[in-house]
């Protein structure tokens, strides 16, 4: 098993939540964050002054799937998610050695 936490743009949450649900996997958890990236954020200006927005808002989901899905999840988010544009995130693959269903008990595989 393997979670997959990717930070995306935050307008493109409900597009790649609704892609990765018609693929069969309905389950996530979103969280509003802020970040930077190699861009260290952007520069705007207001009237007649310019400032720098460092820390830009962005969508951080995550979730658990079996390691055979795993191309498939990062494909979908890719696909979904991107714009072209820098600032479009990072998906992130670690290693699960155990989940657990707090309501059955049921563990691994058939809990997720």
């Amino acid at each position: 098993m393997k979670k997959i936490e990717a930070v995306i743009r935050p307008e493109k949450l409900n597009q790649v939540k609704d892609a990765l649900a018609e693929k069969g996997f309905p389950g996530l958890t979103a969280y509003e964050v802020k970040g930077r990236g190699r861009q260290k954020g952007i520069a705007l200006s207001y009237r007649t002054s310019e400032y720098r927005v460092d820390m830009l808002p962005k969508t951080k989901i995550e979730l658990v799937v079996k390691q055979e899905d795993v191309e498939k999840v990062i494909e979908t988010i890719i696909e979904v998610g991107k714009t072209g544009s820098i600032g479009d995130g990072k998906i992130f693959v670690l290693p699960v050695d155990n989940v657990i269903r707090v309501r059955t008990g049921e563990r691994g595989k058939e809990a997720i």
